[in-house]
């Protein structure tokens, strides 16, 4: 594998004659496909309407997750594969491993289930739980690297596939960082695509850098067709891709997923980058949440990191002229991240107006506690001894579907709910002469029920009532009350926002 920044060795020019690596594939949508890697490539091409205010320029976005595999690596993993059949340097059975940092992983592993391929991922420890499941479901082998690892460490992504390759009999790893099939996908596919969706008028393309055959593959294409194009490349802050070195002058780790390194892929040519813009995680992360609220985009973190880098950029361009700025990937591999207004809260990326946060909770209820809702029955409870039997008869009778559980002295045991009754009866796992100590769900030992106190805010009842149906209200260990969605409800039509 290499990882340092070298010659082009590719030999094509146009209207050459000699022999290249060139093999043009040209994606076609059948209406009815034979397999879904028929559905990478030909993505749409979306008009940035709102997010776009203020500039003078038409904003197009490339949308590449909807890529069959959800982002632009479809488009490589599948053309690394390809390449690699028609060469015989692979075949049906072989064993494929890949460093990546998630995409061109899923790439590949889509590919490689279909195609009958063993898959072994290395993937750094920052990237998504969500990646990892995904991986995992096609049938790819995951490794875990540190994130702090140096490309050339053999703790590293890279290190460690390298390790394996060695000792797996029949395995190959592609490299995406030097393989010419990288580039390829995107200077016969994807600016292909971008050229002829936009009739030949492109003035600026704005893309992400991660290993760059996709900056480097659009840019080849687009320059030989439009020298005055300009190409934007986008590095973020703490990484060395950008040009020029000064730059380049933090190197420290950072949240965004899929773009940056720490050293210069083989496949990435900076020369054909006009400009290099640094992003940071807040902008990108926020502008993401934007293009998810405002423009219906459902797109990943780096995508943000791409249309802040296009906004900036674009200013220089005039009415009439257009920019086109590429999509990454989908939020599908972030849904635990930056789609998570908690993790944008702990992490310093909250915005009020596209993040909500727990102090716009607490001020919809100007403080108000559980205690608030004035819920003064006392609830109808049983005791570990009831039988299923008489459970059933005064859930029925009080048109509940949970009755707390609890021990002679009143004290707090859990919960039965007509749910489980129903399960444990039906699949004979329990009688309805049996105690409900057999179908209770036990506070002790149970995470889907949790006791509210008098004194739990009413913002923090809410937050549990999104995973919860109802609330077991106790003081001092006893239970006072039971309380339901309904009941806060009540309470916000009873007290309206001022």
């Amino acid at each position: 594998m290499s990882q340092t920044e070298g010659p082009s060795k590719c030999t094509w020019k146009p209207n050459t004659t000699e022999q290249t690596p060139h093999t043009t594939r040209k994606p076609v949508k059948p209406l009815l496909m034979n397999t879904i890697l028929e559905n990478i490539g030909n993505t749409p091409m979306v008009r940035v309407n709102k997010v776009s205010e203020g500039l003078k320029c038409e904003l197009y976005a490339k949308c590449e997750f909807f890529n069959a595999g959800g982002s632009v690596k479809d488009r490589i993993g599948y053309r690394m594969i390809q390449d690699a059949e028609d060469s015989g340097r692979i075949k049906p059975g072989d064993t494929l491993i890949e460093p990546t940092s998630g995409n061109t992983g899923i790439g590949l592993a889509l590919a490689a289930a279909i195609k009958g391929y063993k898959m072994i991922i290395t993937l750094p420890e920052k990237m998504s739980q969500e990646k990892v499941d995904v991986l995992k479901a096609l049938g790819a082998t995951i490794i875990r690297t540190p994130t702090e690892a140096a490309f050339d460490s053999p703790e590293s992504h890279i290190g460690v596939a390298k390790k394996l390759n060695a000792e797996i009999p029949n395995s190959h790893i592609l490299d995406q960082y030097a393989n010419p099939s990288n580039p390829l996908a995107h200077y016969d596919g994807t600016a292909e695509e971008i050229l002829e969706q936009c009739g030949g008028k492109v003035d600026m393309v704005v893309c992400t850098a991660g290993t760059g055959g996709t900056i480097t593959g659009i840019a080849r294409k687009i320059k030989e067709r439009l020298p005055n194009c300009k190409i934007v490349g986008v590095d973020p802050v703490g990484s060395i891709l950008a040009q020029p070195e000064s730059l380049n002058s933090e190197i420290k780790s950072y949240k965004i997923e899929g773009i940056g390194y720490d050293f210069i892929p083989n496949v990435l040519e900076r020369k054909l980058v006009d400009k290099w813009i640094k992003s940071v995680d807040r902008e990108s992360f926020i502008m993401a949440r934007r293009l998810i609220k405002e423009e219906g985009l459902l797109c990943g973190g780096s995508s943000g990191s791409a249309m802040v880098a296009a906004l900036e950029a674009a200013k220089e361009l005039k009415e009439g002229q257009r920019c086109v700025v590429l999509l990454a990937d989908s939020i599908r591999n972030y849904m635990s991240k930056h789609l998570n207004d908690d993790w944008m809260v702990d992490n310093g990326f909250a915005d009020p107006k596209y993040v909500y946060t727990k102090s716009q909770e607490e001020e919809k209820y100007q403080g108000a506690t559980v205690k608030d809702l004035q819920i003064g029955n006392q609830p109808i409870t049983v005791t570990a001894n009831t039988t299923c039997q008489q459970a059933v008869t005064l859930l029925q009778q009080h048109g509940f579907d949970q009755l707390p559980v609890v021990s002679e002295s009143k004290k707090a045991l859990g919960l039965v709910t007509l749910g489980n009754l129903l399960s444990f009866i039906s699949s004979n796992r329990a009688k309805p002469s049996d105690p409900v100590s057999k179908v209770m769900f036990r506070f002790t030992t149970s995470k889907e029920f949790v006791p509210i106190t008098p004194a739990t805010s009413l913002a923090s009842l809410q937050t549990f009532f999104e995973n919860h149906s109802s609330a077991i209200v106790t003081e001092n260990d006893e239970i006072v009350s039971v309380i339901t969605k309904i009941d806060l409800l009540t309470y916000l039509l009873k007290h309206p926002q001022k």
